[in-house]
């Protein structure tokens, strides 16, 4: 690029003990809705983490004597820093992300604000155990103490909303960190940097080094000072990371994908469920874990259901993310675009049918965004089990529809893949409702809803979901260290 072209760009730079520090090397990040470079990322590697992983280190003896009232403190003026910055902070994520600004507004950033005031509050409520042995003269009791420095490598689908519901629990209680956002979505993370002194976080309690996972994620899994590491991200990755991290004993916390069933009984309200499942597939352009992406119909509403589904689906508009009225903005990059298309093809190939979306209705985008990485809500019917579609998690605004006819042929469907991270369950009947929750192979399963999140309860997934939960108790736990002391008297 020429000089001129150069100057136009962002151009990030990793936070170490305080600073920005330049890098030698960058990476391109681009606009998703125009497919423009408009933003440069450092490239860093072993050099850049051994020197914030320091800095942490450092940072460590300092940060963790203090009191949890003096650290919750903090927390909230930082929340209150970047609450007061929102609509800067939702602009830059929804041009940085492809997300609508609408979503990144209601959504990412006030989600990013609270996460810092939930775990501000609740890091001031947790209590250690004791116990007493009179006949052996011998009292026990526990006590809690930070871990050291983690390393927190967060996703590009809800970058500043997943990388706070690490760094807040993981600062509160008193450890350091050294954090890896993703390469494709780093601006609000550097923007958040910038407030850090403000609210009074001493150098080197956070540290943000940007980079590939390959290069600089590699360099702190493999860091023999970082003894935490909680990623998410894709279940390939974290293989890896389990590997690569095994002969240092680390501990891991993995929030992985999800290839999330919904089950529609037919005495669903499908007054309430239409909308909240075209919503709960298609949100954030399909791109959250949590999406729906199986459908499970009772055969007696199918036909009903498909219906309006499929007419509720077309009227969500597909455009620049800008624009307030948009409800689809656009995907993260033009290889996921492709991968994305690429299984409804296959779909297409398996004799199944796209009833809208993808292939089927014309995509019509504004002038500037013609080279964005767009693409419809696209629902798919008569999809077979065994199908990559109904297997492997899309990741992007599609949905596959099929009929089933008895509760007990829907719970070992809907269990037959191998993730198990969410669970939508639709119907009236309670008995029904809380039967097939408890045999469903899943986390969290949310009924006759969405979404809906207590920041208390634990979250999280089972088989290759991930290892772990998060939340205030659970990521307390994770975040320190247990010791029991026992004192004869």
């Amino acid at each position: 690029p020429t000089m001129a072209h150069s100057k136009a760009l962002l151009v990030l730079e990793n936070f170490i003990g305080g600073k920005f520090v330049p890098c030698s090397s960058y990476i391109d990040s681009y606009n998703p809705s125009t497919g423009d470079v408009y933003c440069r990322v450092p490239d860093s590697g072993k050099e850049e983490v051994e020197a914030a992983v320091k800095a942490a280190k450092d940072a460590f003896p300092v940060w963790s004597s203090k009191s949890p009232s003096e650290r919750s403190q903090i927390l909230n003026k930082l929340a209150d820093l970047i609450e007061h910055d929102l609509e800067a902070f939702a602009q830059a994520e929804s041009k940085d992300q492809g997300k609508t600004i609408t979503f990144a507004r209601t959504v990412d950033i006030p989600r990013a604000v609270h996460n810092f005031r939930f775990f501000a509050s609740s890091i001031l409520h947790h209590v250690t155990e004791c116990t007493e042995m009179p006949a052996m003269d011998c009292v026990h009791y526990t006590l809690r103490a930070p871990v050291g420095v983690a390393g927190l490598i967060s996703p590009w689908n809800l970058p500043l909303y997943l990388l706070t519901w690490k760094i807040a629990p993981a600062i509160a209680c008193g450890n350091t960190v050294v954090a890896k956002p993703s390469e494709m979505t780093s601006v609000t993370a550097w923007m958040m940097c910038k407030l850090l002194e403000k609210a009074g976080v001493p150098p080197g309690v956070v540290n943000v080094v940007f980079g590939t996972g390959t290069k600089a994620g590699e360099a702190l899994v493999c860091h023999p000072d970082v003894p935490l590491i909680s990623f998410t991200g894709s279940t390939l990755t974290a293989q890896r990371i389990t590997e690569k991290s095994a002969p240092h004993c680390k501990r891991l916390s993995l929030e992985l994908g999800g290839k999330n069933p919904a089950i529609i009984f037919d005495d669903a309200d499908l007054s309430q469920c239409i909308p909240t499942t075209v919503r709960s597939s298609f949100a954030n352009q399909g791109e959250i874990c949590l999406c729906t992406s199986r459908i499970f119909v009772q055969r007696g509403i199918y036909s009903e259901f498909l219906k309006r589904f499929v007419a509720e689906a077309k009227k969500w508009k597909t455009g620049n993310p800008s624009d307030p009225t948009i409800d689809v903005g656009a995907l993260i990059s033009k290889e996921h675009l492709e991968k994305v298309r690429n299984y409804v093809k296959k779909a297409q190939a398996e004799g199944a049918r796209v009833l809208c979306g993808e292939g089927v209705d014309p995509l019509a985008l504004p002038p500037g965004n013609q080279k964005g990485y767009f693409m419809l809500p696209t629902v798919i019917a008569e999809v077979k089990d065994e199908s990559c579609c109904m297997q492997e998690e899309i990741f992007g605004p599609v949905t596959c529809v099929v009929a089933f006819d008895t509760e007990e042929e829907v719970i070992e469907r809907a269990n037959g893949v191998k993730y198990g991270l969410a669970a939508t369950v639709w119907s009236a009947n309670v008995r029904r409702v809380h039967r097939v929750a408890r045999r469903l192979q899943s986390g969290l399963v949310w009924t006759n809803c969405w979404l809906v999140r207590d920041l208390n309860l634990p979250f999280g997934g089972m088989k290759a979901s991930g290892i772990g939960r998060e939340g205030a108790k659970d990521s307390y736990e994770f975040f320190t260290e247990v010791k029991t002391i026992t004192i004869k008297h």
